[in-house]
């Protein structure tokens, strides 16, 4: 065989796979480590040992070890991988992703873009914009975090629904003479059709359209970010509705009350579909693979 040209079929994924079950000593821990389903990993090291010609573990009901072949591997691996890894990411430092979002980002994304850094040796920026798709479609950003429909639906874009928001009612404390709304823990989605609405006409999901054309919410006031959006509640024109993040928005004289009932909003990454920066899509399919993530549906952009 030439030395030059790897077996077909062999990828990075498999050598990280067989070299993870070889350390762990078992299927089960190397699962863990690489955050995968056993059987996933399973069928991953079966496929390099079909690919080699090769069997790498003598597998019985008790134990996992290592053949001679195993062992070669392991040991050829284990000094090679790294200075692989080394390699590939060297091309990236100096790299700079520019993530794109509107108001906020979701939980938990300092650890995903710190994970990201880490495994590619790039750089992320965060980028903030009042605008419905963040700067992606200015060229601003090289990927962003949106909220909504309109975000799944954008032309030019290839967007990935992660998982779906729940949306959360903001309430004024000091409500009108003989009102209720400061003091409740629930309120029906059908009770806001008869409430004056705030919306946030730029970065918003939700507007009087999402209800029934024969009962609507009228909209009281309008706002361009989620600044004014949240003073605008807090001084008593109306009620406003966002996505359960909002709560991050800390504000004396606003609460916020659950929605039963109300529409979830589709949390989505998307880039754009025309040469999208490398790293961004490496980005979106990393987000997009994990256990909470979605698929747009069907018909629409991916």
């Amino acid at each position: 065989m030439d030395p030059d040209v790897l077996p077909d079929g062999v990828e990075l994924r498999h050598l990280r796979a067989f070299l993870a079950v070889a350390e762990e000593g078992g299927f089960s821990h190397a699962a863990a480590r690489l955050r995968t389903g056993q059987p996933t990993l399973t069928r991953t090291v079966r496929a390099l040992e079909e690919a080699l010609g090769a069997r790498l573990f003598d597998r019985t009901t008790r134990r996992v070890g290592l053949t001679d072949a195993g062992r070669r591997l392991r040991d050829d691996l284990a000094a090679l991988l790294p200075r692989l890894g080394e390699a590939l990411h060297a091309p990236c430092r100096g790299t700079v992703l520019r993530l794109g979002f509107t108001w906020t980002l979701p939980d938990g994304w300092a650890e995903i873009v710190t994970a990201f850094r880490e495994g590619t040796g790039a750089g992320v920026r965060l980028v903030r914009r009042d605008a419905p798709l963040a700067g992606l479609d200015t060229g601003d950003c090289d990927v962003a975090v949106l909220r909504g429909e309109h975000a799944v639906r954008a032309p030019g874009l290839d967007a990935r629904v992660l998982r779906a928001e729940e949306r959360v009612a903001a309430v004024p404390r000091r409500a009108a003479p003989g009102s209720d709304l400061a003091r409740r823990r629930v309120l029906d989605w059908a009770e806001l059709a008869g409430l004056p609405l705030v919306v946030n006409t730029l970065t918003g999901s939700t507007g009087p359209e999402l209800w029934p054309a024969e009962r609507r919410p009228r909209v009281r006031c309008t706002a361009d970010n989620m600044d004014e959006w949240i003073e605008a509640v807090a001084a008593g024109h109306g009620v406003g509705v966002a996505t359960e993040a909002v709560r991050r928005y800390s504000h004396p004289d606003v609460r916020y009350v659950r929605l039963k009932n109300a529409p979830p909003v589709p949390l989505v990454v998307a880039v754009p579909r025309t040469r999208p920066h490398p790293l961004a899509v490496r980005f979106v399919e990393h987000l997009a693979g994990g256990p909470a993530a979605g698929r747009a549906p069907a018909g629409q952009p991916r």
